[in-house]
């Protein structure tokens, strides 16, 4: 585990065990200091020269790229802006363009709540007969069908940590004619990602979980370098033009990767993304999966050794997870929140799921058996059943 430990490197708080990297990375030390530097010696100083200057028009592809060395994606493919939800679309509208005999998004029950709404709004806009058809996760394989035009799904289930087989599925998608799009949310910079090899025509994701870019940190999108000159971008913004400054009136989209972006890109933010990948510059992701399944086996046995009102929710084969575990609890929310409040930081999901998340970027063995001691306390002696755990608020 040595080799990908980085806890020097991170803020933390202290007193805090930080098991919530799956929902918001921390911030890498050296963030504060690139933030200064990008407002005051370019913002300040440049003023719009830094667009050039200082090379902020060509963040979006240059940050995708070392994005996409964690997930398996060729150089130039990848490209960062706007938010997740945003990218979702654009990867089903030109996945459906794709395949215009067919009318169906294929999707999960255990997707991310924000992919199907989006699929919903991109079925209710095109009418004609499309639809979203949602089965079970373990239904998925069974589903792909011949009429299926997009198959959308999330690789990590954000509750269970469940964990879908990216290259089976693909293959599958294809089989059936199909264009398939991945999710990584939940596993970029947590489990190892072959985006090439599993040969799939999209995948996005954000960057603010395991890759530490902070609140609001852009996301990514992925398009297969053979199809990049190809696709139609359903959202035609102006720098996705292939000569944005000359301001043309009709739309013509970019050279490759370049036609998905959309708006501007959100410089400050993307600074902060920038900085903390460099976290990663020696991190071997066979390595670090190790680790992280290390540490999670721990935890599944401690926890189930000493707290034994928790249900164990994810996968019991380590090899079908990510890189959380999730325990159910019926009073799990305000469980949850009586452990916030003695350091042990994880989040809740409901209907019951206790959520934490292993980053041995910076958490070690010594951590994860504090973190179950404080748990023990809180179950055993029912530290949770006061009335200001049970206030619900509105981030869980």
């Amino acid at each position: 585990m040595s080799s990908v430990l980085k806890k020097d490197r991170f803020k933390l708080p202290d007193g805090v065990i930080y098991l919530d990297g799956n929902s918001l990375g921390p911030m890498p030390k050296t963030v504060p200091a690139r933030l200064a530097s990008v407002m005051n010696e370019e913002w300040a100083e440049m003023l719009i020269r830094g667009w050039n200057k200082a090379g902020w028009m060509a963040q979006p592809t240059e940050v995708g790229t070392s994005v996409g060395r964690l997930i398996g994606a060729a150089a130039g493919s990848v490209v960062m802006g706007d938010t997740l939800s945003v990218k979702v679309y654009q990867a089903l509208a030109a996945g459906v363009k794709m395949r215009p005999d067919r009318r169906v998004i294929l999707s999960d029950t255990g997707n991310f709540p924000s992919d199907l709404y989006m699929a919903e709004g991109l079925v209710g806009l095109l009418g004609q007969g499309y639809e979203l058809r949602t089965v079970a996760p373990e239904d998925v394989a069974a589903a792909i069908s011949d009429d299926v035009a997009v198959v959308l799904l999330t690789e990590v289930d954000y509750r269970t940590g469940r964990l879908h087989d990216m290259k089976k599925l693909t293959a599958l998608a294809h089989g059936a004619g199909a264009v398939m799009v991945w999710d990584l949310a939940h596993s970029a910079g947590a489990i190892p990602v072959d985006l090439a090899a599993s040969n799939c025509e999209f995948a996005v994701g954000c960057t603010y979980k395991y890759l530490n870019g902070g609140p609001g940190a852009p996301a990514f999108i992925y398009v297969r370098p053979d199809l990049a000159d190809d696709v139609e971008p359903a959202l035609s913004g102006w720098l996705g033009h292939d000569s944005p400054f000359d301001f043309a009136l009709n739309y013509l989209p970019g050279k490759g990767i370049e036609r998905m972006r959309v708006g501007t890109p959100p410089v400050l933010q993307m600074a902060a993304l920038e900085e903390a990948m460099k976290v990663w510059d020696d991190i071997d992701m066979g390595a670090l999966r190790s680790a992280s399944l290390e540490l999670q086996e721990q935890f599944i046995a401690e926890i189930e050794h000493a707290v034994p009102q928790l249900t164990l929710a994810s996968p019991r084969e380590a090899k079908m997870r990510g890189s959380q575990v999730s325990f159910r609890f019926e009073h799990g929310y305000a469980a949850m929140q009586a452990l916030i409040d003695r350091g042990v930081i994880g989040d809740f999901r409901a209907p019951d799921i206790m959520r934490f998340g292993f980053t041995p970027l910076y958490l070690d063995t010594a951590d994860v058996s504090a973190a179950v001691a404080v748990i023990k306390d809180v179950m055993t002696n029912a530290l949770w059943d006061e009335d200001k755990y049970k206030v619900r608020s509105r981030v869980t």
